[in-house]
């Protein structure tokens, strides 16, 4: 009785054949190929693995090294291509089964198992070269994906040439965006997971892949512009805040156009730093939400002089504290005394030596408005 591998050198068209006819039945990343891709491209690689399978069970032994780099540098070029991974290893396992069905009618018990023992070494040193060399083609591929969406996200911010990049990330450029810069809290998960959950906590988010240039500590974000994408920002906080698990803090602006984007970007800058400066709690806000104290910031002569009202409370840091409390809560007496830890009456003590050392008259809204300044020109100054 001839060898195996004589009869499948034989019979080898006929193999590669009904191998590939089973793959493009089978898998559907094959069925979804042009018919001239398949019988031609296709089929001549399904010839060269059986001419291997037969040449190694020939010689008794697994794939040599030079060997296996063929098979890896084969399974790059179809990683590159787009063949999903999982589409590769069920053509090799479909056609070791279509090649055992044709084969195996003729074999006696010792030449089958040969040729079952070979088979199964073979798949065993050739798939995990095949998953090693699609990994590594993947992530070299997302790799170049990523900096391309970095370089995209830089060209926008800074008003640079955008329309290529785009096109070479595969990303199609909305209309206008929303402008979102993160601010994040260091937390216990390492710089890498934690870009990773923001990253992910934004994609379930939009429900798309979202144009990022994030750090541990937070990033900016740009998000397509849409009638209720502010409104939705809250929710993606959320998210993030419960992924990272870390207070988050951000600001926001938009831009009607690709071209305001860097202006957008800028005035979310100022409302970020605005927020940090002012140790304001974790939330959103936009330039609405800081305009007196975004007015603060630009130059004058009043800032210092509004800051100096409450320089007669330097040497008393709790009614300095008391007043910062007073501000920050809106003038709420409730929430101020609970905040502080002291009773009602405790706090109104307070605020009267405070209108006695400054001059501010807390019960004249004119006093309180300059107490809200002056607070705020401390914190800027």
């Amino acid at each position: 009785m001839s060898r195996t591998e004589d009869r499948m050198m034989a019979r080898l068209s006929e193999i590669t054949r009904v191998a590939v006819d089973r793959c493009a039945a089978e898998i559907p990343f094959y069925r979804g190929l042009p018919g001239g891709v398949l019988h031609g491209e296709v089929h001549r690689a399904f010839t060269e693995v059986t001419r291997m399978i037969a040449k190694t069970l020939r010689e008794e032994r697994t794939p040599n090294a030079a060997e296996l780099t063929e098979i890896i540098d084969w399974s790059a070029r179809r990683a590159a291509d787009g063949v999903p991974l999982d589409a590769a290893i069920a053509a090799y396992l479909i056609a070791s089964v279509t090649e055992f069905e044709l084969l195996s009618e003729e074999a006696d018990a010792p030449e089958l198992r040969r040729y079952a023992l070979h088979t199964l070494r073979y798949l065993s040193s050739v798939l995990p070269a095949v998953a090693l060399a699609h990994l590594h083609e993947h992530q070299q591929i997302e790799g170049q994906r990523r900096d391309l969406r970095r370089d995209l996200v830089s060209a926008l911010l800074t008003g640079g040439p955008a329309d290529e990049l785009a096109e070479q990330s595969g990303v199609v450029l909305a209309s206008g965006y929303l402008v979102v810069l993160l601010r994040l809290e260091p937390g216990e998960a390492g710089a890498r997971r934690t870009i990773r959950r923001v990253q992910s906590a934004l994609d379930a988010h939009q429900q798309a892949d979202v144009l990022t240039a994030l750090t541990t500590d937070g990033g900016t974000v740009l998000l397509p512009d849409a009638p209720d994408a502010f409104a939705r920002l809250p929710a993606m906080l959320d998210r993030i805040g419960e992924a990272t698990a870390s207070p988050v803090i951000a600001a926001a602006a938009a831009a009607d156009t690709v071209d305001a984007v860097p202006d957008a970007h800028a005035e979310a800058e100022d409302v970020a730093d605005l927020a940090d400066r002012l140790d304001l709690p974790p939330g959103l806000y936009r330039l609405d939400d800081v305009l007196l104290e975004y007015q603060l910031t630009r130059p004058g002569r009043a800032l210092p002089r509004l800051a100096a009202k409450l320089e007669p409370l330097a040497g008393h840091p709790v009614l300095l504290e008391t007043a910062r409390s007073f501000v920050r809560h809106g003038h709420n007496r409730s929430r101020t005394s609970a905040e502080l830890r002291i009773h009602r009456n405790t706090l109104d003590y307070r605020l009267g030596k405070i209108t006695k050392l400054t001059g501010l008259d807390l019960s004249d809204p004119r006093g309180v408005r300059l107490l809200d300044a002056a607070v705020t020109a401390r914190a800027l100054l």
